[in-house]
């Protein structure tokens, strides 16, 4: 993904779908895409660098990691992400992390050398 290239989103939406294939329910393949999206432009736009998607698709769970890049930080930056509850319904920022956390299954961050790591899981629904 480019340095802080916005346009690659829509490139990591289509490649989560292609790689669900039949993984899941349609709802479920969604749900994976937005909050893969929401957590890929969080890391462009707040650390201005590139970012790193990783997909691991298990029988009952999917796991979508972002990790992003704080180059020139010898030490992973201490700003942990929240998810802020007041965000105004028709401000266009500030709800991607609520989303994650009212609609992953779990999520979390961990801290790396150089940068975090934004994780959550889904569980499958079966397909109707």
């Amino acid at each position: 993904m480019g340095c802080g290239d916005l346009e690659s989103v829509p490139e990591v939406r289509h490649g989560l779908r292609e790689m669900l294939g039949q993984w899941g329910s349609r709802g479920t393949a969604d749900v994976a895409e937005l909050l893969a999206s929401e957590l890929v432009t969080n890391a462009l736009i707040h650390t201005d660098h590139g970012a790193v998607v990783t997909a691991t698709v298990g029988s009952e769970t999917l796991r979508v990691e972002v990790r992003d890049f704080v180059e020139g930080f010898p030490e992973p930056s201490a700003a942990r992400p929240e998810a802020r509850h007041e965000a105004d319904l028709l401000d266009t920022h500030g709800r991607g992390l609520a989303l994650v956390q009212s609609l992953a299954d779990s999520w979390g961050v961990r801290t790396q050398h150089a940068g975090k790591v934004v994780w959550f899981e889904l569980n499958a629904l079966p397909s109707p």
